[in-house]
């Protein structure tokens, strides 16, 4: 659960730090047969019905975290199988990319209603009368749902004068925009990953901690360790993340620390993305297409392709912000490697694509970036303002990206800028479930000539399953942020002169 910090949260960031340090110190990796004993020490549980399986669970962890498959549970494997083939400065993520650790799923009711004792045994039993399939009947007084029956449409709590039916859902599957949550012949979670998006909403609203996905804190490491330049390529929305006094500068200093050569903002690529798609909107609207959808969120626009594959052609053909500034910086540099640091699971996804791997090496979240802090010991209220780093080169609009419903508004932005006269209407969406209904509408012919805007997480990015921050407090820190640039338009980068060789340009 973002923004509270729970024993699933601190067992996250244990196991970060430690996959991070075990990669800072080097030597011997089968080590690593050490460290849930580390992370859980001692001869009682605290939370599991046995110490045992408390470290079980943080070793398929480790595991994870290192970008190391899942072990089978039939069959008998160190923890460290495979390490030393992780151990490497070059590291891409192998399918699947979310996972469930089955033992640790608590195999949490599917979805039902269910008449709580706050029933109240009314004479008029409207939950009985408004049922279409006569699932409810009455026993000694109170209402009795009979589960056989029931088609899960929720009239029934509707109508409850005292709210005493609950709807109890698994948290996973109600996260899951895609409906890809289901269950395995014990009643535990499966991911049917034809479906699955890699949004991590599964990963972040599992109460039991059962739901990670892989990293590459090892990787990345690795590739510190033997001397190439790597940059950190940043999202905007790590404004906020790591409390309230840390500084694009103190933040910059910090990076250092860890070892990267230098930090460089991707509300640049945002702006450069702003402008193709405004390109694309007033090239393409309603002369080609009857509307123009967003291309930056991942999620968002793989939903898209998968559940309507004939509105493909309306997703912005732009290049991400990710991707766009990671080919600035092999522009520059062409051996660096480039590492996203963002809020986001699916970018790991996107980022694995055969297409997209010669630009970004690595992609961790804000949440594995702590670990790193963690391991090196770099106390982030202490650390001073490194004044040698350009503060302003992304946009107010650029960094506005963060936000649900801050791409449109730069899209919209730049389009008036290019043809003032040109009405735009926009239509936005955050979290799957809603962006199906918006490209449903879209299907139907309700937004022809519009900007569609679609976020795979509940808020946008500072919502993301690699946050740290709650969603309000990201918000409010990100709207500090795009006042404090600068420059507020996307046409005012420095880099727009750069934007016909980055997309022509094949620098594979």
């Amino acid at each position: 659960m973002r923004g509270i910090y729970s024993s699933v949260t601190d067992m996250r960031r244990k196991v970060f730090t430690e996959v991070a340090r075990l990669a800072y110190e080097g030597g011997d990796y089968t080590r690593m047969e050490d460290l849930p004993y580390k992370i859980v020490p001692g001869d009682v549980a605290t939370h599991r019905e046995s110490i045992f399986l408390e470290r079980a669970i943080v070793e398929e962890r480790l595991r994870l975290a290192m970008g190391l498959p899942l072990r089978c549970v039939s069959e008998h494997a160190p923890v460290s199988k495979g390490v030393d083939q992780s151990a490497i400065a070059e590291k891409y993520y192998d399918p699947p990319l979310i996972n469930i650790i089955s033992f640790a799923c608590n195999a949490c009711p599917t979805l039902h209603y269910h008449v709580t004792e706050v029933c109240q045994g009314c004479f008029e039993n409207p939950c009985k009368e408004v049922c279409p399939k006569g699932a409810i009947h009455i026993r000694h007084g109170k209402s009795i749902i009979d589960q056989d029956k029931c088609i899960k449409c929720g009239r029934c709590k509707d109508v409850c004068p005292y709210h005493a039916i609950l709807k109890v859902e698994r948290p996973c599957a109600r996260a899951c925009g895609m409906d890809a949550i289901g269950s395995d012949e014990h009643g535990r979670a499966t991911i049917d990953y034809d479906k699955c998006v890699s949004c991590g909403m599964c990963l972040v609203n599992c109460p039991f901690g059962a739901i990670a996905d892989k990293g590459q804190i090892f990787q990345l490491i690795h590739a510190i360790k033997t001397g190439k330049r790597v940059v950190a390529i940043v999202a905007p929305a790590f404004y906020g993340q790591f409390g309230p006094k840390m500084t694009p500068e103190k933040f910059t200093y910090a990076m250092r620390q860890l070892g990267f050569d230098s930090v460089v903002e991707v509300a640049v690529g945002a702006d450069l993305c702003t402008i193709e798609e405004a390109k694309d909107f007033l090239e393409n609207v309603p002369e080609k297409l009857d509307f123009l959808a967003t291309s930056c969120c991942p999620s968002w626009s793989v939903m898209a392709k998968k559940l309507f594959p004939d509105l493909a052609k309306n997703i912005s053909m732009a290049l991400t912000p990710m991707v766009l500034t990671a080919r600035l910086e092999k522009k520059k540099d062409p051996d660096c490697r480039i590492a996203f640091i963002g809020p986001c699971s699916a970018k790991k996804l996107e980022a694995s694509r055969r297409t997209i791997r010669s630009h970004v090496d690595f992609v961790l979240t804000f949440e594995e970036l702590m670990g790193m802090f963690g391991a090196k010991d770099v106390d982030l209220e202490k650390i001073p303002d490194d004044e040698n780093v350009p503060l302003n080169e992304g946009t107010g609009a650029g960094r506005g990206f963060a936000v649900s419903g801050g791409v449109a508004a730069a899209v919209v932005e730049e389009i008036k800028r290019i043809a003032p006269d040109r009405e735009v209407k926009v239509a936005s969406a955050q979290g799957l479930h809603e962006c199906k209904k918006m490209l449903q509408m879209a299907k139907a012919g309700k937004y022809k000539g519009y900007l569609l805007e679609g976020m795979g997480c509940p808020g946008g990015c500072v919502a993301g399953a690699g946050t740290l921050c709650a969603v309000n407090k990201a918000t409010l820190a990100i709207d500090k942020y795009k006042k404090q640039a600068d420059k507020q338009a996307a046409f005012e980068t420095e880099y727009v002169a750069d934007l016909d060789v980055l997309e022509k340009d094949d620098l594979d």
